[in-house]
């Protein structure tokens, strides 16, 4: 850096070492040198050490185009051969035009505030041999690890991002930032995992311009906002025993937590929130506004489902040959592996009562295409000409009639008990504290909305409860 001398220096002094972190109460965040691949996340050490997963809802287990590289829809982070963490160092006041002079050195990590036209604020980094850091972001460049786009969200009874195994794209215009949030690992137990809103460009600089919100802190640092912000959610208890929601918080650019702005891109901050921090725990929800991640723990991924597990549970579903009680045909799930289209045994549920049925054409009341009508395909598969309500021909109750999924991400389940509910009005199969626990959660939407959505497609829960008890019908003999 060139600036500590500059005639264009402006007042306060050009340079001032930094304290150990731009947050009062945590450590450093953790932005690194260049990304490396997704298989140089995982060394082939014989037990390599997992900070955490992260996954993106709506996805049923994998993208619609198939989990590549960086673009999955779910990523573990594993320790690092080798740390790639950074720190604030310096922090220099200059002018706005010696900006760009100032950020030539490709080598050196920094943020940039921009003040005015005519003042900035430059914060440079140092290597942290203590973190590691990931990056995620919509951009495909090297150094982000984890690339994530925007997931189609669903406002009534269709299936809602991305289908049964997630259909998920790019939207013609995206609101994911491509350099969206870090998040720092520290690389000794008990490996605290901290998310920090931006991350860091080719150039390895984060630029906060002159209408970003940002502002000077009460120990004389700066901090600031992106553009749509970064919230997390924290669960109020423990995540797989106690489920309940916590409170949407935004994050800033040095890891504070805020109040939510009055709209997602509003300029004015909300209030600090002093007695909460950036440390994820098992269960928070990050939102980038265009994709939630679920940011779960390896303690809390032992108890849920592996997909061996689930694919045992559905054939023991099976293996109790439920029938349709009218058709008297046998119903069966398909395999995991099948979920771009219906099945002839598939089984169909009413959503108001949860009689589970075999498919048939008779039982309309009336026709009524958009809140009350759901998607009948799994993603991509043909759907039945109708999609009206039903009648249940067992309790004479009116309303929804779907195709029932099994949930294919395990990651999303609370426990490993048996699928014995269904999200309403997707229909997507898991256990009864799983829906309890997803029912409750407000998912952000759009500016300044949230839905409670299946955590499975992303479509937004409908009925009382937004789940329903499944009613099977054992074989006759």
């Amino acid at each position: 850096m060139v600036l500590e001398g500059s005639s264009e220096a402006l007042c306060p002094p050009p340079s001032l070492e930094l304290r150990p972190s731009c947050n009062k109460n945590q450590p450093s965040p953790p932005l690194g040198s260049g990304s490396q691949s997704h298989d140089a996340l995982c060394p082939e050490d014989k037990e390599p050490i997992k900070y955490g997963e992260l996954i993106v809802l709506g996805h049923n287990g994998s993208l619609a185009s198939g989990d590549k590289g960086r673009r999955r829809s779910r990523l573990a982070l594993y320790k690092r051969p080798k740390a790639n963490g950074v720190k604030p160092d310096v922090i220099h006041n200059v002018s706005t035009p010696l900006v760009s002079k100032a950020l030539s050195n490709k080598s050196q990590h920094s943020i940039s505030y921009t003040l005015s036209r005519s003042h900035s604020v430059i914060v440079e980094y140092t290597h942290d041999p203590n973190t590691d850091m990931f990056q995620i972001g919509r951009s495909t460049e090297s150094m982000i690890d984890f690339v994530v786009t925007d997931t189609a969200s669903s406002g009534g009874g269709g299936q809602g991002q991305g289908g049964a195994n997630g259909e998920g794209g790019q939207s013609a215009q995206s609101t994911i930032s491509r350099y969206a949030c870090r998040i720092m690992c520290e690389r000794s137990a008990p490996y605290t995992a901290r998310i920090y809103a931006a991350g860091f460009d080719s150039s390895k600089n984060i630029f906060l311009g002159e209408r970003a919100a940002k502002w000077r802190t009460s120990d004389g640092l700066m901090d600031g906002l992106t553009t749509n912000g970064v919230l997390v959610m924290h669960p109020a208890g423990e995540f797989v025993s106690e489920p309940a929601p916590g409170v949407w918080r935004e994050i800033s650019v040095c890891g504070n937590v805020f109040a939510l702005r009055e709209t997602r891109s509003a300029q004015q901050r909300g209030k600090l929130v002093e007695n909460e921090s950036n440390m994820l725990q098992d269960g928070s929800l990050i939102d980038l506004c265009g994709a939630t991640l679920l940011w779960r723990t390896p303690s809390g991924l032992r108890h849920t489902p592996t997909l061996k597990q689930l694919e045992s549970l559905r054939q023991e579903l099976n293996a109790a040959r439920p029938q349709c009680p009218v058709g008297f045909n046998t119903l069966a799930f398909p395999s995991l592996a099948q979920r771009a289209t219906i099945d002839k045994k598939q089984p169909w549920v009413y959503m108001n009562c949860g009689h589970v049925h075999g498919y048939h054409k008779w039982g309309f009341r009336k026709e009524k295409v958009g809140s009350s009508a759901v998607a009948l395909t799994g993603g991509g598969g043909t759907a039945p000409a109708t999609t009206g309500e039903r009648e249940c021909p067992m309790c004479r109750g009116v309303g929804p009639y779907a195709p029932l999924w099994l949930g294919c991400e395990g990651g999303l389940y609370l426990d490993a008990g048996p699928p014995t509910h269904a999200f309403c009005p997707c229909g997507h199969v898991c256990s009864e504290k799983t829906v309890q626990g997803w029912s409750q959660i407000p998912l952000p939407h759009g500016t300044h909305a949230f839905h409670a959505a299946c955590p499975f497609c992303g479509t937004w829960l409908t009925g009382e409860q937004g789940h329903i008890k499944l009613i099977f019908q054992g074989p006759v003999d």
